[in-house]
């Protein structure tokens, strides 16, 4: 379904500062697969994604999805991100609402579609809340809602638990992997978390100076919780991306400092 194609994007930050966040990548990622992007901060693994979702041009090669080259954002993908992105100014319906809205979507199926994925969410009787009278994992609950709603065959999510509690996180690593499994979503999930990849992902890549260092499958059932790591297979994985990762040889600024790619 998605292949990046001797992908390769550089920035010129001035003053003698040269970031590489994606170095000639090619990879394939399978209709239907989930797969974690790991690794420490400032080697692209955002970069990776934001290419794929048309937010970021490449300096050279592609990246095709089903055949048709990534040139911008597109229906067919979803994403979920980090901040905070819930509109303030709308309900919880509403918000669940606003992309089908944009597509023309006729108001009574846009109900019942934002009604289903509420109750997935587990935000059944907050259709009529404000934003700013719920916690952090309760909007973050509206913004998976929101993304599945909206029917993008390949959900992107850049650290999406990442400013949350251990609590809210492990709940809604549990609801990501249910509705993952219930729909055959391809979802491409970005995380600094080895205990969070192995919970969640059958492929971990990681990622270092811009490359796919590691390609590790991870064969362990579902559901998964954090007694994942115990499992021997569990160890075997996280001792391998331990050792990749104490390999680094640094960031992707050949000068200089500056923010995480």
């Amino acid at each position: 379904m998605i292949k990046f194609n001797n992908a390769f994007c550089q920035f010129d930050h001035g003053k003698g500062i040269i970031v590489t966040p994606i170095c000639h990548v090619d990879l394939e990622i399978s209709d239907g697969e989930f797969v974690c992007l790991l690794g420490r901060s400032g080697h692209g693994k955002s970069t990776l994604v934001r290419a794929l979702a048309g937010l970021q041009a490449l300096t050279d090669g592609s990246i095709t999805v089903r055949g048709e080259v990534v040139m911008g954002p597109g229906r067919d993908r979803g994403m979920v991100f980090q901040e905070d992105t819930v509109f303030p100014w709308l309900t919880v319906r509403q918000n669940v609402e606003f992309g089908m809205r944009a597509q023309g979507v006729p108001a009574k199926e846009r109900w019942q579609t934002a009604k289903r994925w509420i109750e997935e969410v587990g935000l059944a009787g907050f259709e009529n809340s404000w934003p700013n009278q719920m916690s952090g994992g309760m909007r973050k609950r509206v913004a998976i809602a929101n993304v599945f709603a909206n029917g993008s065959p390949i959900l992107l999510m850049d650290e999406p638990f990442g400013p949350l509690d251990y609590i809210t996180r492990r709940e809604l690593q549990g609801l990501i992997a249910k509705l993952w499994e219930e729909t055959g979503r391809t979802i491409i999930f970005i995380t600094h978390d080895v205990e969070e990849a192995l919970i969640l992902a059958q492929r971990i890549l990681v990622v270092q100076g811009g490359r796919i260092s590691e390609d590790i499958k991870v064969d362990l059932p579902y559901p998964r919780d954090e007694v994942v790591r115990a499992y021997p297979e569990a160890v075997q994985i996280s001792r391998r991306i331990f050792a990749s990762l104490e390999l680094s040889e640094g960031s992707l600024f050949k000068a200089g400092h500056g923010e995480d790619a």
